[in-house]
């Protein structure tokens, strides 16, 4: 999913691994498993971005040194669910900075994440 309002331009992407978990038959598939990612023009050449990963349990790690290493900040980590499987992290990221840097730190985040 991809949406355009004013400046600011926000990016649904669907995860693989947890495709289903949460369906019902008055739900989409994709109920909660999702990441988002919203990107607003930050000044010239700028770009502030904000979003959430839906994790599992093996990726949190991964993402969180990718998203540092190129100085995205992980803001929370936190479970919204008690007994789901597989278990469910959301991990809130910020950052502002060139339109370059912080496309190769979302794309690497995203590398370790499997997604549809």
């Amino acid at each position: 999913m991809l949406g355009e309002m004013g400046h600011k331009l926000f990016v649904g992407i669907i995860l693989s691994s947890v495709l289903g978990l949460f369906a019902q038959p008055a739900q989409p598939p994709t109920t909660n498993a999702a990441l988002t990612i919203n990107f607003q023009e930050a000044g010239e050449g700028k770009v502030a971005t904000t979003g959430d990963f839906v994790l599992t349990a093996e990726e949190v790690n991964p993402v969180i040194s990718a998203l540092e290493e190129h100085d995205i900040q992980v803001t929370a980590l936190h479970s919204h669910m008690l007994t789901e499987q597989p278990r469910l992290f959301f991990m809130h990221f910020w950052t502002v900075g060139s339109t370059e840097s912080v496309a190769a730190g979302i794309k690497a985040g995203l590398s370790h994440v499997a997604v549809k």
